[in-house]
């Protein structure tokens, strides 16, 4: 039936500061979950907790009806854990760190072929781990997490630095595992991609969740206007204006946008004006969730 995980108030501090403040969250069996927040917000320690890499000052977390923190070998064998920053043995090759992290589980290695398939590292195999791309030692990484087939697989930043080709293959990388029946708790910086991949995600700030459902659904709770933009030339201010009544209009150069909270009335008059072609429809987005909890400033 799989494993629940269930936080309840969890806390860690740092001298003064107050990491992780009164956490409490629950992940089905088989559920993609995704935790987000500017940095600083206290994700990787919680997720460190959960993995039972620390130890909560207050609270509790209990992975099925164990405690992490005490690294029982049974729960162990359970979870797979992708850290923020991977590290492999060094002068080993793809095929080697595999079979060395198998070793380790005591899998039969057999296993190695079976996680370069799953990872698209085949042709990668006898390559030295320092000559392999970001992309790819980041889909090492998840094979070495996968290596003796964990139910429960938790992903700290998975895509950081990598170019949006190889973000997108990881994706595919990272679906194929959750429809494995695996639960995967991911962590990212990348709206779209917990947008994309997530069944639920838990937004934090300051150490505490502001806000937990599905993506759609905190959307749909945002309740933002629409963007309604046509190429240059489609159509003229005046006829965007009597289309628009009292949205507003901006007029550039490379577009006209209508901003509008009423698009089906926007789109069937310019149906009527034959002024659909090029036409680009924009509603909000996580990220436009993300940026109205937490605030636009930067963090270092």
């Amino acid at each position: 039936m799989g494993i629940e995980i269930r936080a309840d108030g969890l806390v860690m501090t740092y001298g003064d500061v107050r990491a992780v403040d009164g956490v409490t969250f629950s992940v089905a069996p088989g559920e993609f979950f995704g935790l987000l927040g500017p940095n600083g917000a206290g994700k990787t320690t919680t997720l460190e907790m959960i993995e039972g890499l620390r130890q909560p000052m207050a609270g509790t977390v209990r992975v099925g009806e164990h405690e992490p923190w005490k690294r029982e070998p049974e729960l162990q064998r359970r979870m797979g854990v992708q850290l923020q920053s991977s590290s492999f043995f060094e002068r080993l090759t793809a095929r080697e760190q595999l079979d060395t992290f198998g070793a380790l589980y005591g899998v039969a290695a057999g296993r190695t072929d079976e996680m370069l398939e799953q990872v698209g590292l085949v042709d990668k195999a006898g390559v030295r781990t320092e000559d392999l791309s970001g992309g790819q030692k980041q889909r090492l990484s998840i094979a070495c997490a996968l290596i003796h087939d964990p139910e429960i697989v938790f992903l700290d930043e998975p895509t950081a630095a990598l170019d949006p080709q190889a973000r997108r293959n990881l994706w595919d990388v990272l679906r194929q595992i959750n429809e494995s029946g695996r639960t995967v708790i991911l962590t990212t910086h990348h709206m779209d991609e917990a947008e994309a991949l997530c069944d639920r995600v838990a937004i934090m700030d300051s150490g505490r969740i502001l806000v937990l459902d599905t993506p759609a659904a905190l959307v749909r709770g945002l309740d933002a206007p629409v963007r309604i933009s046509l190429a240059p030339g489609t159509l003229s201010l005046d006829a965007a204006r009597e289309i628009a009544g009292d949205d507003p209009i901006d007029d550039t150069e490379s577009s006209l946008t209508i901003t509008t909270r009423d698009p089906s009335r926007i789109l069937t008059a310019l149906a009527g004006r034959d002024a659909l072609a090029g036409l680009s429809v924009k509603g909000a987005s996580l990220e436009d969730v993300f940026l109205e909890l937490t605030g636009r400033e930067y963090r270092a």
